[in-house]
């Protein structure tokens, strides 16, 4: 095309993020069979399917992976051509941010982080992406998601990161679980079987090279991607669970059948970071977003002190 028409660049981002042509349709204030239409002169734009459907849903082409980044940056760039110079007006801002984060996170600050939200930037949404298996920093990169927070991990060299809380981990179990009838040893630590949470189904944890390191090891019974799923396990059985403080002592606070305890082979504190891909450095909105973020934590940190500490 001599000229081509731009609208298709907004059309194959709303295509590539959203993944259904109904979610686009959506995004785009158009009907779906509009929406189809236009993702029918996008494949004659670029020579390319774009988009091929597997079962039921729509699955993006090798060149659409390839053009995913490309796409995105134009779309941002060219929006920021028609920003006014005065600054963004966060309370009339539409913008949807894709977040992978960690449960401590979400269980503590994700209620006061919607709540400023609701007062700041009204108009805004949080969409919070699963943990995929795909390279973190790719997902930056690909602006498949905007802000990752997780447990410190080496992240590629231009990606942003900033420190936000640290966490230790805990025991937990059932109130009256008889673990707690007696001192709490290594060994009477490996006695009960254990549950792991692990987003990618994995057996082992942090805790296993601790108990490897005095000749010991844990059965873990049961695996669970959520740390809700496993707390809720423990109810009624007398599964042990090793989980990071804040996010146990939420639970407890929460009215759990819970009781916390110290575990008797110490690890290592745990920094929770967030991290961004620079192109999001001077946005307005993403930099409230950071900054809101930032300051609830330093906030909850010095009042998770005063919480109430688990039994020795």
């Amino acid at each position: 095309m001599a000229r081509p028409d731009l609208n298709l660049l907004l059309a194959l981002d709303a295509l590539l993020d959203e993944g259904s042509v109904i979610g686009a349709a959506r995004r785009m204030n158009l009907s779906p069979p509009a929406m189809s239409r236009t993702l029918s002169r996008i494949r004659e734009a670029l020579a390319d399917p774009v988009f091929v459907q597997v079962g039921r849903k729509l699955m993006p082409t090798p060149r659409a992976l390839a053009l995913r980044e490309q796409v995105r940056l134009a779309v941002e760039q060219a929006t920021q051509v028609f920003e006014p110079d005065t600054g963004i007006d966060l309370k009339s801002l539409d913008r949807r941010f894709s977040v992978r984060a960690t449960d401590e996170f979400v269980s503590i600050h994700l209620g006061h982080l919607l709540g400023a939200m609701a007062t700041e930037m009204p108009r805004a949404m949080l969409r919070f992406s699963p943990e995929e298996d795909d390279v973190d920093e790719e997902a930056l990169r690909s602006g498949r998601i905007d802000l990752f927070i997780s447990a410190s991990r080496k992240l590629g060299p231009e990606i942003r990161v900033q420190s936000l809380f640290t966490t230790t981990f805990v025991g937990v179990a059932r109130a009256h679980h008889p673990v707690f009838d007696d001192e709490i040893t290594p060994e009477r630590l490996t006695h009960w079987e254990h549950i792991n949470v692990s987003r990618r189904g994995k057996a082992i944890g942090p805790i296993d090279a601790a108990l490897e390191a005095q000749g010991l090891r844990r059965h873990v019974a049961l695996v669970v991607q959520s740390p809700y799923t496993a707390l809720f396990a423990l109810q009624d059985s007398d599964l042990l669970l090793p989980l990071p403080r804040h996010l146990a002592s939420s639970a407890l606070a929460a009215g759990l059948s819970i009781r916390l305890f110290e575990l008797p082979t110490p690890l290592e504190t745990v920094l929770l970071t967030q991290a961004w891909h620079p192109r999001l450095d001077s946005d307005p909105a993403h930099q409230w977003l950071r900054h809101t973020i930032h300051a609830l934590c330093n906030k909850e940190e010095a009042e998770a002190a005063r919480r109430t500490q688990p039994e020795r």
